[in-house]
């Protein structure tokens, strides 16, 4: 093996520890901020939901700092740093992605759900489907459509603008999750989705399948092809007019 090889061996090494960890301390994260506020903190509804989102958006921060510096790790298959994988048009980072990163973000979020429900059985749980498949699927593949071209609009034009980039894709990614907070936990996240589902014995299903999995990919897809072929190109029109 030559030496350019095993450094690029190391790196993806690297990467995939990176999504493995960051996936596990996300679903703690999420998963600790909602004991905190919901079993010990007595909170009036108001502030509790202020908390929340603003704990929410700080995580995503803190995340998005640790993705940087850790290899581009990340807990989400829809990320800016997956998808720059899945689109490169370079079929050994494409099933990369694909065939690696994903599933270990889903272990990772696999392993922390089983324990954070072994150290706090009271923890709700999360990614829950309360309505049919069909509208689920809906729901789902929207949240993700919208928080992919929004995610890659802003790595776009703010790319050299850590806390502007982050900021843009936070608070939607807030907003979307709200919105989908009753209809199918708003998860925007196959991999959290899937750590949940474990949990409940109910990964196999139709239901999580569908909804959690299929949606959001087609989704993903369509949300790549929308910006490929009506943002990018106005973009780079508008840098060529500034030049």
């Amino acid at each position: 093996m030559t030496r350019d090889k095993f450094t690029c061996l190391m790196a993806r090494v690297q990467l995939i520890l990176s999504d493995l960890i960051i996936s596990f301390m996300w679903v703690w994260s999420c998963g600790l901020t909602k004991i905190l506020l919901y079993n010990y903190l007595a909170l009036g509804q108001p502030i509790r939901e202020i908390m929340e989102g603003s704990l929410y958006v700080l995580s995503i921060f803190f995340f998005s700092w640790l993705g940087n510096n850790c290899s581009g790790g990340s807990y989400n298959p829809f990320s800016v740093s997956v998808l720059s994988d899945a689109i490169s048009g370079d079929n050994a980072r494409y099933w990369f992605a694909v065939g690696v990163r994903v599933p270990t973000q889903a272990i990772g979020s696999t392993i922390a759900v089983k324990l954070i429900i072994w150290a706090f059985p009271e923890i709700d749980h999360d990614a829950i489907l309360n309505v049919d498949i069909f509208r689920g699927a809906l729901v789902e593949g929207a949240l993700t459509y919208l928080i992919v071209v929004i995610s890659l609009e802003a790595s776009e034009n703010h790319n050299n603008n850590f806390f502007l980039e982050t900021w843009i894709s936070s608070v939607c990614e807030l907003a979307l999750h709200i919105l989908g907070t009753d209809l199918t936990g708003g998860c925007m996240n196959s991999a959290y989705a899937m750590g949940w589902a474990y949990a409940r014995s109910d990964h196999i299903t139709m239901n999580h399948i569908f909804v959690y999995w299929l949606a959001p990919i087609k989704a993903t897809f369509l949300g790549v092809w929308t910006f490929r072929l009506f943002i990018r190109p106005k973009e780079l029109d508008r840098k060529v007019k500034i030049e």
